[in-house]
C-alpha cells in the first residue's frame, strides 16, 4: 500500500473530472458568449479524447483506469484519511456499471455534438 501516492491518483482523477465537467459547460456558454477560447483545437480534441477514453472504458465494463490505480495503491481505501473518504464518496457512487455506461455514452454523444454546435477554429485562423 502507498497511501500517499494512491492520493495523488485520487487528486489527478479530481482534476480530470473537473476538467471534463468545466468543459461540458464552459463550451455551449462561451460558444453562446463568443468567448474565443472555448474554440481552441487542441483544447477541445483533449476534452473530447478525455471523454471518449472514460466512455471507451464503461463500454468495455472496465472501470476508470484512475479508479483501479488508486484501489490498488491504496488497498481499497479502508485507511485513507476523512478528505481521501469524502472526495470518494462525491466521485465514486454505488451503481451498476450499465448506468455509467448509458450516461457516459450520452454525455460523449452531447460533447461530439459541441463539436458541430460550438466548432474549434483550425489552427492559425483567427475569425470565429
Amino acid at each position: 500500500m502507498n497511501l500517499g501516492l494512491g492520493q495523488a491518483v485520487l487528486a489527478a482523477h479530481l482534476a480530470v473530472i473537473g476538467f471534463n465537467v468545466f468543459g461540458l459547460v464552459a463550451i455551449p456558454l462561451g460558444g453562446w458568449l463568443g468567448w474565443r477560447w472555448v474554440r481552441v483545437r487542441w483544447w477541445r480534441a483533449l476534452h473530447l479524447a478525455s471523454l471518449a477514453v472514460v466512455a471507451l472504458q464503461a463500454a468495455l465494463g472496465r472501470a476508470c483506469f484512475l479508479t483501479i490505480w488508486q484501489d490498488d495503491l491504496t488497498g481499497g481505501g479502508h485507511a485513507d484519511p476523512l478528505i481521501a473518504r469524502w472526495v470518494n464518496s462525491v466521485i465514486y457512487w454505488p451503481l451498476p456499471i450499465w448506468v455509467f455506461t448509458a450516461a457516459y455514452l450520452a454525455v460523449l454523444a452531447y460533447v461530439l455534438g459541441l463539436w458541430w454546435w460550438v466548432r474549434p477554429r483550425r489552427a492559425g485562423v483567427t475569425a470565429l
